[in-house]
């Protein structure tokens, strides 16, 4: 079913006119044809976002996969948009050590997770926001604060045209609404956001935000990032997800293309349909890749607290230092200790020595330097899960 999602305004840069698209407020109008196949996949997603809810509810320590979801979901949305670290390259950084990838990638992912981080508390924590344009502006405020973009007025809507491919806006494959438009179009889609005119079931809610958000494209820059950010915000915000677990741009970044094709689509044909069957087979697939790791990852630490009780004597030093790799994957001698201070156990530096000699001699870990001083170790089966689809696109 094709219906008009905005229409287009002519403008002029330097004597070259250019169309921008102005998107209408939504709900769409029309409203959406909800067919068989889109509600089977609705509910087929609601369901599976409740097993990911329920295995969260099992786990011995929620805070220990939230980490580890929260920087895989960075790694994969920044990914999208061309940088070129890696998951381990991140947490490397994170540790203070030197990643492989260039410093402006590593940067960026880290200011996503403290976006991403700053977004969850506002929703949940003492004074509880809602999810609106200053909460929004906030969080771009911080995904651009250091690094690539820092420049483009973060936390601030946009005061000047931007758009999609191509050098100027006369040859660009999509111009968003002139700036003198962006205030109104955000007006309504806060509105939309706060349930005015009417309340919209949250899958399909988040699915329309989305691409409302990138229609408008309210910041300088940042605005995939934060359209994506948003996704989870809003599950979260209105309790479809507990806890941020749903890594949606690995979703997003398997299918680039038809990603890009799909929103263009919503506004070149109005083809809602066709984006809320791919964005609810998304959620679907990375619910259940989600649920499958999480059940991965308990077998494993499972498997591995059994082999280190076997041990003897010193098993009991030997899984609190396991239990540190749990928490961080990748450790050096003096991270390790430092972790380990920060839960109350001060363990000596020789103690630790041991007891990672001891989890490399059962092949629970790895030393991935091969030099005698500043070595490093990584949790091998557990890395292998956790990055599972975030390997570096190329170039």
């Amino acid at each position: 079913m094709e219906r008009a999602t905005g229409h287009y305004v002519l403008c002029s840069e330097q004597f070259n006119p250019f169309k921008a698209f102005v998107p209408f407020p939504l709900p769409p109008d029309p409203p959406l044809v909800l067919d068989d196949e889109i509600c089977d996949l609705m509910e087929k997603a609601n369901r599976a976002l409740g097993r990911l809810d329920g295995v969260t509810a099992l786990l011995p320590d929620t805070y220990l996969f939230t980490y580890f979801y929260v920087r895989k979901e960075a790694v994969l949305s920044s990914q999208i948009e061309g940088t070129q670290s890696s998951l381990q390259e991140f947490l490397l950084f994170e540790i203070g050590e030197a990643p492989g990838a260039p410093l402006v990638d590593v940067q960026e992912i880290s200011n996503y997770v403290q976006a991403m981080n700053h977004g969850l508390q506002s929703i949940r924590g003492e004074g509880r926001l809602p999810l609106s344009l200053r909460l929004l502006a906030e969080v771009h405020g911080i995904l651009l604060e250091k690094g690539r973009g820092s420049d483009k007025g973060p936390g601030e809507f946009r005061r000047y045209q931007n758009w999609i491919g191509g050098p100027t806006p006369s040859k660009a494959k999509y111009v968003g609404p002139p700036t003198d438009r962006v205030m109104e179009c955000l007006d309504s889609f806060e509105k939309f956001l706060y349930d005015v005119p009417c309340r919209t079931p949250v899958l399909i809610k988040a699915a329309l935000a989305h691409v409302q958000f990138e229609s408008i494209h309210p910041f300088q820059d940042g605005n995939g990032r934060v359209g994506r950010l948003l996704i989870t915000l809003l599950l979260c915000s209105e309790e479809a997800l507990k806890e941020p677990m749903l890594y949606l741009s690995l979703y997003f970044k398997r299918h680039r293309e038809e990603y890009y094709e799909r929103l263009q689509s919503v506004r070149e044909k109005g083809d809602w349909e066709g984006w809320l069957r791919f964005f609810l087979t998304g959620v679907l697939e990375t619910a259940q890749q989600a649920v499958s790791a999480a059940q991965e990852i308990l077998r494993l630490f499972d498997s591995d607290k059994r082999r280190i009780a076997s041990i003897g004597q010193r098993a009991t030093t030997v899984l609190q230092v396991h239990d540190i790799f749990k928490s961080r994957a990748i450790l050096s001698i003096r991270t390790a200790r430092e972790a380990l201070a920060a839960k109350g156990l001060k363990l000596s530096e020789p103690t630790i020595y041991n007891s990672i000699n001891a989890l490399e001699r059962l092949n629970i870990i790895r030393e991935i330097t091969g030099k005698g001083r500043n070595r490093l170790y990584v949790y091998d089966e557990y890395m292998a899960i956790l990055r599972e689809g975030v390997e570096v696109l190329p170039l």
